[in-house]
């Protein structure tokens, strides 16, 4: 117990009052840092970096406490446990963020200009990251603070450089002209995964373009008609027997004047529509493709917001959208759009911004993804493969691997890693390097800034100190042994992690990916600021305390499964926390005085000692092996009923006979065991219920400063018992059956009354005899018979267990003629419904006519009240007869 052996715990269950104080306990005792002790083998967790952006919502609750209760477990299992914490710079949402607050004050970027707009963004970033660290905190995240990264640290800086430049120098980084994904709104390149798709309702817009010095006319059709300002040319199959009379003419692009000539390439579907197609290479990736195929000339038509440029003509000025419209109108006039037609299709959005994505002529830096993707997918068919938990998502991985495309990784923002690329001013020479050109006033500096998932890539070696390969954290620390996230980023970052680790360290950056779903409402709903139905963690944890948070998160779902928030389940898991409370505070009341030393396992132990020890032994196995598979609500569901059912509702409650009595020698042993029992109970529940199981372990005799490196429960053979798992079993149906019997028939247990056991043979009753204590403190008879022999009497309830069977007289038990008056009313109510429900579903106008599930319903009813009025019958036989 403390160290004043009086108990100091309060009669209420305070989550705000345990909570309060007891991470900084934790940190300032250093119980999180990673020692490096040779003599402990290491293990090792990276932080899935939260953005600066904002506070982190209850996704990444979710995640960071199954890293927490990964990393708890592991330490208290003497491991040497680094669970590195740090923060991503999120360029585009930050620089979004920054630009926004900007605004409010009147103000953008480029009144600031770069520099004092990177020192803008700096103080967000402290601003947010000190959010994010109360927020670990009230979580009771076990993080080496020691050892918190940024992605914009120097240190990683450096890392970034060096895997940019081995990369380029590789021939695996190039710069070019493509289509790529374009955000009007941000203004910045995208890359294929920062795209969401959506179905959306427009048109198909068909047109005839005239050909050239001739009545004929070509028709094709477009979703984009803004964009036939851009054509280039007409593209036909060239098996298509309905146009080989026209390939190699022109035709007049209208409106612009422009003359196309119709070309031949295979890439066309002679089956869909008219089995012609526009090509616009600067805007439609596909149609860049054909472009270069046939060297046409690329007409970019907008600018980087949007709007039409000088190329548009009349329509210069425009917004993309408003330029739609009023083309739409010019050409239906000009008898050119001869018909629109409604079609839904998938419209690629921002992830960040939300607005439509352009195909946009542009040129941006990219990785020459297929070597790297080779090489990934090679990873996996050895044995220093990654392994998905569960393993389903190894599919999904491969899949995008094996129909990888280039990786565009410039970006127009200023808030990032800038690129490492330098233009002279004279020459117009390209120069990449680690560092800058020594004549630095004849060269500029890339504007662009590097896609955040390039440095986030390098996270699980660029945070060891990578690229110094002799670095104490790299070389002790790396590879890493399990990544917790997201199947949402399995392509951002999951993907991107393991093919540049294995570029740059030929190593996997992590043994284990365990993948968890989204949290979702009640209703199985994204969470959302337009549906209004986020929850913040902060606000459930002021309400029901970090604990029962914990606990509903890490129970609530398997492996890979969407997690739904409810506030009852939370209510239920507060329950559980202020049960354990509560049977804590019994058991310490009852060991005032009583220390670690004088805790004794070897005296002679009752049946419920040598019971509870051995599902003690149950319990730590369970839930040892289910939270190493990862299987949190499996070991969290042995616990629960090992804690609730077993210790507070049975061990202690007979616990209360010796501690109560006068036998000097059982009061020792049984708050040995009590001791024993609750210490190591805590233990397994800490990684789970860090705060409460610190509180109450404090309180119990032990040795050493803190349940957070105390050891992890070990099976001890010795207290393994399968004899007394029989005879308590037995014990407790026993008592159930009776419980249950007196419930039946409404006699409370203050009532004593007459119980008979009949067993099968005399061993069952000499074991029954030697136990005779708890039967009368549980059953509360007035007489208790045990024997083989016992007569059963002529008017009983009566309840069969294994190895014997239970009789209660009826007069003992009820007034007879009362109840079968009271039993006779059911029997009229219960026939009564019967008829009912049986003359609805004899309707065929019912059963034909009203919907299933009301018929269903129906049939239900009839099953329970015949159910019900059989029982009242059996019921009233017995007592007549």
């Amino acid at each position: 117990m403390n160290n004043n052996n009086k108990l100091m715990m309060s009669t209420k269950y305070n989550p705000k009052e345990i909570e309060k104080d007891r991470y900084r306990f934790w940190v300032e005792g250093k119980f999180f840092e990673a020692t490096g002790d040779k003599e402990k083998e290491p293990f090792t967790i990276v932080i899935p970096p939260p953005n600066v952006t904002g506070r982190l919502h209850l996704g990444h609750a979710w995640d960071t406490t199954m890293q927490d209760t990964i990393s708890r477990m592991k330490r208290m299992q003497g491991y040497d446990v680094l669970w590195l914490p740090g923060m991503d710079h999120a360029g585009i949402a930050t620089q979004a963020k920054v630009e926004a607050k900007l605004k409010e004050q009147g103000k953008n970027r480029h009144d600031l200009g770069r520099e004092k707009f990177l020192d803008v963004s700096w103080d967000w970033k402290g601003e947010y990251a000190d959010f994010i660290r109360s927020q670990w905190e009230k979580l009771g995240l076990g993080l080496d603070y020691s050892r918190e990264r940024f992605t914009l640290d120097d240190g990683l800086s450096d890392a970034v450089r060096e895997v940019f430049v081995s990369l380029y120098e590789k021939g695996l980084i190039y710069r070019g002209e493509y289509i790529i994904n374009w955000d009007p709104d941000t203004k910045t390149a995208l890359s294929d995964i920062e795209v969401e798709y959506a179905e959306v309702q427009g048109k198909f817009y068909h047109m005839r373009y005239p050909i050239k010095e001739s009545d004929e006319t070509i028709e094709i059709a477009t979703t984009r008609p803004e964009t036939m300002l851009g054509d280039t040319a007409v593209a036909v199959h060239p098996d298509d027997d309905r146009y080989q009379h026209l390939i190699g003419k022109t035709v007049i692009l209208p409106i612009v004047g422009r003359e196309l000539e119709i070309v031949a390439d295979a890439y066309v579907d002679m089956e869909l529509g008219s089995g012609a197609v526009k090509i616009t290479p600067a805007h439609d990736p596909n149609d860049f493709e054909i472009g270069n195929r046939h060297e046409l000339e690329r007409v970019l038509v907008m600018n980087e917001n949007g709007s039409m440029n000088e190329n548009a003509g009349r329509y210069k000025g425009m917004d993309r959208f408003a330029c739609r419209k009023q083309i739409v109108r010019d050409l239906q006039e000009k008898d050119v759009l001869f018909d629109i037609e409604d079609h839904v299709h998938q419209v690629g959005h921002s992830e960040r911004s939300g607005a439509v994505v352009e195909p946009y002529l542009s040129t941006q830096w990219f990785v020459n993804m297929q070597p790297l993707a080779d090489a990934a997918i090679e990873l996996q068919g050895g044995d220093g493969k990654v392994n998905f938990v569960p393993e389903r998502f190894e599919r999904t991985y491969l899949h995008w691997l094996e129909n990888i495309r280039d990786w565009c990784i410039s970006r127009q923002l200023w808030w990032g890693h800038r690129i490492p690329a330098w233009y002279h001013q004279e020459t117009g020479e390209l120069y990449v390097g680690k560092e800058a050109p020594s004549d630095i006033e004849k060269w500029v500096q890339d504007e662009d800034v590097l896609d955040t998932w390039f440095s986030s890539a390098l996270w699980p070696f660029s945070t060891m100190g990578w690229p110094d390969e002799e670095s104490e954290d790299f070389k002790r620390y790396f590879p890493t042994d399990v990544l917790v996230t997201g199947y949402d980023i399995i392509f951002f970052w999951v993907a991107r992690m393991i093919f540049q680790s294995k570029q740059f360290t030929g190593k996997r950056p992590f043994k284990d990916v365990l993948i968890h779903g989204l949290i979702r409402d009640a209703q199985g709903r994204k969470m959302s600021k337009s549906l209004g139905n986020g929850v913040d963690p902060m606000d459930v944890i002021d309400q029901y305390g970090a604990d029962s948070l914990r606990y509903f998160l890490l129970t609530g779902s398997t492996p890979g499964q969407d997690l739904r928030f409810h506030w009852e389940k939370i209510e239920a898991t507060w329950n559980f926390a202020n049960k354990v409370w509560n049977a804590s505070r019994f058991s310490l009341m009852n060991m005032e005085n009583f220390s670690y030393e004088d805790i004794d396992l070897s005296s002679e132990k009752s049946l419920a000692d040598k019971w509870i020890l051995t599902r003690l032994n149950e319990t730590i196995e369970h839930v040892t092996k289910n939270t190493n598979k990862y299987e949190f609500g499996e070991a969290g569901r042995h616990l629960y009923n090992f804690i609730w059912d077993e210790l507070c509702d049975w061990y202690i409650e007979m616990a209360k006979l010796p501690l109560y009595g006068d036998d000097d020698e059982q009061k020792l042993t049984t708050r040995s065991v009590l001791a024993h029992v609750l210490d190591q109970t805590m233990r397994m529940l800490h990684p789970y219920m860090p705060f409460v199981t610190e509180e109450i372990w404090q309180q119990l005799p032990h040795h050493g400063e803190s349940i957070t490196v105390s050891q992890w429960p070990k099976v001890k053979s010795e207290f393994h018992d399968e004899k007394a798992s029989s005879e308590m079993k037995r014990l407790v149906s026993i008592i159930k059956s009776v419980r249950n019997i007196r419930a039946e028939v409404d006699t409370p247990l203050s009532k004593q009354i007459k119980l008979l056991i009949k067993t099968e043979d005399e061993k069952i009753a000499s074991e029954l005899e030697f136990n005779r204590s708890y039967l009368e403190r549980f059953c509360n008879p007035s007489e208790l018979v045990i024997s083989t022999n016992a007569e059963a009497p002529e008017k009983a309830m009566s309840a069969v267990v294994t190895g014997a069977e239970l009789f209660l007289p009826l007069e003992g038990l009820i007034d007879i003629d009362k109840e079968i008056g009271r039993l006779e009313k059911d029997m009229t109510k219960w026939t009564k419904e019967v008829e009912r429900v049986q003359k609805k579903l004899a309707n065929d106008n019912f059963v034909n006519k009203a919907p299933d599930h009301v018929v269903n319903e129906e049939r239900q009813k009839e099953k329970d009240y015949l159910e019900k009025q059989a029982k009242v019958k059996e019921r009233l036989e017995e007592l007549k007869s």
